[in-house]
């Protein structure tokens, strides 16, 4: 099955008359009848935001949230091994559910489906290896902090970020201009770095970047040795103990979809070295020194010791039972506890803090395959109709994702040096363009079709779709609540990051300050 790419500039072919231009793939002779599928097209390498992909749309601020104004966007990938053999309207209907069939059909008849780069004009079209689908959407990203992001450090090498709350740290899912990589290019005119690590999207604080492949590789190696020192600072419930506290009980994912993780004997081993710094009579700042790195260790580990993170959405709530999950006592399955923690988001309407919305929990089982999705390091392997993964251009570094305890990826194999990171399902953690059980019917679908086209036949993607309702997008008709400010905050702060050569820190956040009031 040929990869869409394993840099982030997608697909694209070589330049004719080129030096090192491969020469034309001759064409084979086909059967009657039979349907001629591309090549795959070679592929660029390295990371390739640029003005192009930052001009998509623009930022406002409203409410203390940054906000994307909705834009079109393509979203691509090759056919998956197993949609060989099969009909679109077979794969639509069977693997991506969140939406009725009459949407499909209503997006093909707008020529917003595209296979090979011809418009879909048939979904019972039969799909084969190396066929190349692209499909063309209006998407709206979740809002996040105004918090402003703050540049610690900059020299030839590195740049070095206070991270805000809230932030991914790289497109992923519904999340591409409101990341930390694109506000870095759009308002700092940074670009081309490599990522050096990652944190969760709630955890705040140091998030290093190189800027040439040397150091990236020099920063990687010291990484897989063990050598760089992170230190974590959070506030938890009730009074932590004076004296220093290691735990080290093994930890289990329990969803890639959901993001959650357990202390199960048949997890992965893990040590995590905690210090009380303050208690103020309700709350504790601890200090957390991370020696290995599991997905959301840190967090796991403190709800374990019976003292979560004060505000943490996941392990701080009421589905883990009377005693919030301490000692790892929780009395559900892993399933019931899935079941109470989304009906307790849902109780809230606070679903879209967890990185999730409604159509994602309806649109499919768990599914442990990395295609990828919230990390997108490998293809654009995803609903290509609703854009429930990353599109191949958002890929970057494979090898970047062993790095961080507080980093924001979701392969289930890629758990050997982050404790923290928000790990979802991998294939599908974007936006649905249809939630289930939506009252869209064909006329609404085919309403004003020559604005449904979206004037976006050439496969360019921009900016003007905020300024007009977009027929065919059910985000345009819904009002979801906004977070608030507060909401977005979880106190887990990445402190400082020291290695052979360098050091960085970042302010202590206000919440964990002596004289806070809660």
């Amino acid at each position: 099955m040929a990869e869409p790419g394993s840099g982030p500039g997608g697909a694209r072919d070589e330049e004719p008359g080129k030096e090192g231009a491969a020469p034309a793939p001759k064409k084979r002779r086909l059967a009657g009848g039979e349907r001629y599928v591309p090549p795959p097209r070679k592929l660029s390498t390295g990371v390739s935001f640029g003005a192009e992909h930052f001009a998509e749309t623009s930022y406002y601020f409203e409410g203390g949230l940054r906000k994307v104004r909705p834009y079109y966007f393509d979203f691509r990938t090759y056919c998956k091994g197993r949609w060989v053999g099969r009909s679109l309207l077979h794969v639509f209907g069977t693997e991506f559910r969140a939406q009725p069939l009459d949407f499909y059909r209503a997006a093909a008849r707008a020529g917003r489906l595209r296979l090979n780069e011809e418009p879909v004009r048939d979904l019972h079209i039969v799909l084969k290896n190396n066929d190349f689908l692209r499909n063309t959407v209006h998407r709206h990203e979740p809002p996040v902090t105004a918090q402003p992001l703050r540049i610690l450090a900059e020299d030839e090498e590195v740049v070095v970020v206070d991270k805000p709350s809230s932030l991914p740290v790289h497109p992923c899912g519904r999340f591409r201009h409101n990341t930390v990589i694109f506000i870095l290019g759009k308002e700092h005119g940074l670009t081309e770095l490599h990522t050096l690590h990652r944190l969760d999207r709630m955890t705040s604080g140091v998030l290093m970047f190189a800027k040439t492949a040397a150091v990236s590789k020099r920063i990687d190696e010291q990484v897989r040795e063990r050598q760089l020192e992170k230190e974590y600072v959070c506030r938890v419930v009730g009074e932590f103990p004076e004296h220093e506290v290691v735990c080290e009980e093994p930890i289990l994912v329990v969803s890639y979809k959901v993001g959650v993780c357990r202390v199960d004997p048949k997890g992965k081993p893990c040590k995590t070295i905690f210090q009380r710094l303050s208690y103020n009579g309700k709350t504790s700042v601890v200090k957390c020194l991370p020696r290995t790195g599991r997905t959301h260790q840190i967090r796991v580990h403190l709800q374990y010791l019976g003292h979560p993170i004060v505000n943490d959405p996941i392990y701080n709530m009421e589905a883990w039972g009377p005693d919030r999950g301490k000692g790892g006592k929780i009395g559900k399955t892993d399933e019931e506890l899935l079941k109470a923690l989304v009906e307790e988001h849902r109780s809230k309407q606070s679903l879209e803090i967890l990185g999730i919305a409604e159509e994602d929990l309806n649109s499919g089982g768990e599914n442990k395959d990395c295609g990828d999705s919230g990390d997108c390091t490998k293809s654009a392997e995803a609903d290509p109709i609703n854009g429930n993964s990353c599109p191949a251009e958002d890929v970057k570094d494979p090898e970047r994702d062993t790095k961080d305890p507080e980093r924001d990826t979701k392969d289930p194999e890629r758990d050997e040096k982050d404790p923290e990171r928000n790990v979802k399902d991998p294939e599908r953690n974007d936006t649905a363009a249809c939630p289930p059980n939506s009252d869209i019917n064909q006329e609404t679908l085919e309403k004003d079709k020559e604005l449904g086209s979206c004037g976006n036949q050439d496969g360019q993607t921009g900016q003007k779709g905020w300024e007009e309702k977009d027929p065919l997008c059910v985000e345009c008709r819904m009002s979801r609540r906004d977070p608030s400010p507060k909401e977005l905050v979880m106190f887990l702060h990445a402190l400082r990051y020291k290695g052979a050569g360098f050091e960085y820190c970042s302010d202590m956040p206000e919440w964990a300050r002596d004289d806070w009031e809660e």
